[in-house]
């Protein structure tokens, strides 16, 4: 069998190019969509519940994406075209979101808007497996990291550079600022054009080479676990049914009904996995999901409280800042909309730091190993985080965002590279699909959690949702010392180029 040959560093640059419209639709949802759906009429502790849109696509997305795109070879290859589908679909969906005419048209958006960046971002993961030798797959994934922070950096700064433009920041009630308005558009052009750079300039292995490679493992009879016991689906049925009659009962909030519907819904996919045929789509991504590798279920843990915190630093931070620092809550005020603009250049700072600590994060690699690595990075975002709490100055804020960056950088890389030797190469777009879970389950504990918390313990400050997350971080840091790696690997060589 042959070894996949090395790649240059532009025909990487090519492959990974498309991150960076990828990147640019997800940091303008995420720096923006709080910002619409308060001016629509949203109350702060309803914008968790209208964000679960979007973890709620991903979990339902990414894994088919994944099992089709392993499956899938046309004229075009075999994860191009769902990069290619994604990108318009995005593309339109970007161009209606800032006009929607109210609340809930704007919350469906979120839906097809997140659900089409998804089809387009899931394969780009696999796709650095298929077409690198492993020794490159780190240098891809740092690529893939580069473009995510430069693409956050211009996506994030859009409305506050076009409101120094000149473009109106401001707008009547119920309306979008014209500053947001035109971003989208512009992010819209963006995404199409880098994506369909990648679809154009990069090409793919057939199956039958691909399958010639060293790399392509034959499955591990682990990798083909049966259906699970009719117990275990019974038993998490009951338990999302016990916890909704709990929350009934105890007149809770009703986004912990989300909680309740996820147990329930994990115990209904169990079963129906032992009622459909043995080999088709639905059974084996419940097998594989059940056979997962142990360094890929310990890393699920990691994973889990790093995007947890991800996940409320996002829904709230436009909130916290432009309450605690520009002391306004109401959407139509000049000082809410100052402070929102600001978060916008925050997170197109810690998505700068993070673009610079994608070409640091190798060397750290190599002199502390992956896992000590993730834990510094992990530790250093918690901190900036918690710091937001504390510093009165925005302006300062802008050192937060330094230890932020660290941890965004690592978490988009370290734990594909800690996570890409233990997978069969023939499944690496499901595995992918099935790893991300652990992406968009946390975040939609968060957005049922913390509208809930907010209002029970902490009298409804957005702050301390970044608090929360800040100490989220830190506990990730911590839990990536359970991880196990492969000999060897634990302090092996990362390549920065």
């Amino acid at each position: 069998m042959a070894s996949k040959p090395q790649l240059s560093f532009w025909q990487i640059w090519n492959m990974c190019f498309g991150f960076l419209g990828i990147q640019f639709g997800l940091a303008l949802q995420n720096a923006n969509v709080s910002r619409i759906f308060q001016t629509l009429g949203a109350e702060v502790d309803q914008v968790a519940g209208l964000w679960i849109a979007a973890p709620l696509t991903g979990l339902l997305v990414q894994p088919i994406v994944g099992y089709l795109s392993d499956r899938t070879w046309t004229r075009l290859g075999r994860r191009r075209p769902y990069f290619l589908v994604g990108a318009i679909v995005t593309t339109l969906a970007l161009f209606v979101m800032p006009n929607s005419p109210a609340l809930w048209i704007a919350a469906g958006t979120l839906w097809i808007l997140d659900a089409s960046i998804n089809i387009s971002m899931e394969p780009f993961r696999a796709f650095v497996g298929d077409q690198l030798p492993p020794r490159q797959r780190p240098a891809g994934f740092a690529m893939q990291s580069f473009f995510i922070g430069v693409g956050s950096v211009v996506a994030s700064l859009l409305p506050w550079l076009l409101a120094k433009w000149g473009v109106a920041n401001t707008a009547a009630p119920g309306e979008v600022p014209d500053t947001v308005r035109y971003a989208f558009y512009l992010g819209g052009a963006v995404v199409f054009a880098a994506i369909g750079w990648t679809v154009l300039r990069s090409r793919e292995y057939p199956p039958d080479v691909l399958a010639s490679f060293d790399d392509a493992e034959p499955l591990s009879p682990q990798s083909c676990a049966g259906s699970a016991p009719m117990g275990a689906a019974l038993a998490w049925l009951l338990a999302g049914a016990g916890l909704a009659a709990l929350i009934f009962a105890r007149g809770w909030d009703r986004m912990l009904y989300v909680l309740a519907g996820m147990l329930a819904a994990y115990g209904l996919l169990l079963l129906l996995a032992r009622v459909f045929p043995p080999g088709g789509m639905l059974p084996t991504i419940v097998a594989d999901m059940r056979a997962m590798p142990s360094t890929m279920r310990r890393l699920a843990i990691v994973q889990f409280f790093s995007w947890f915190a991800l996940f409320a630093m996002w829904i709230y931070t436009t909130a916290a800042v432009a309450d605690v620092h520009f002391g306004s809550s109401d959407p139509t005020s000049a000082a809410y909309n100052e402070g929102a603009n600001w978060v916008g250049v925050l997170f197109a700072a810690y998505n700068g730091f993070a673009a610079l600590a994608a070409i640091a994060i190798p060397w750290l690699v190599r002199a502390l190993g992956p896992r000590v690595s993730h834990l510094v990075n992990l530790s250093l975002g918690g901190a900036g985080l918690l710091s937001i709490a504390v510093i009165r100055d925005p302006q300062w804020l802008l050192l937060s965002m330094v230890g932020v960056g660290f941890a965004w950088a690592s978490i988009l890389s370290l734990p594909y590279v800690m996570l890409s030797e233990t997978l069969p190469a023939r499944k690496m777009g499901v595995y992918m699909g099935i790893f991300n879970f652990f992406i968009v389950i946390p975040q939609i504990v968060a957005a049922s959690l913390l509208g809930f918390l907010l209002r029970a313990l902490f009298g409804g400050q957005p702050i301390w949702a970044l608090a929360i997350g800040g100490a989220s971080l830190i506990v990730a840091g911590l839990c990536v010392l359970l991880v196990r790696l492969p000999r060897g690997s634990e302090a092996g060589p990362v390549s920065s180029h």
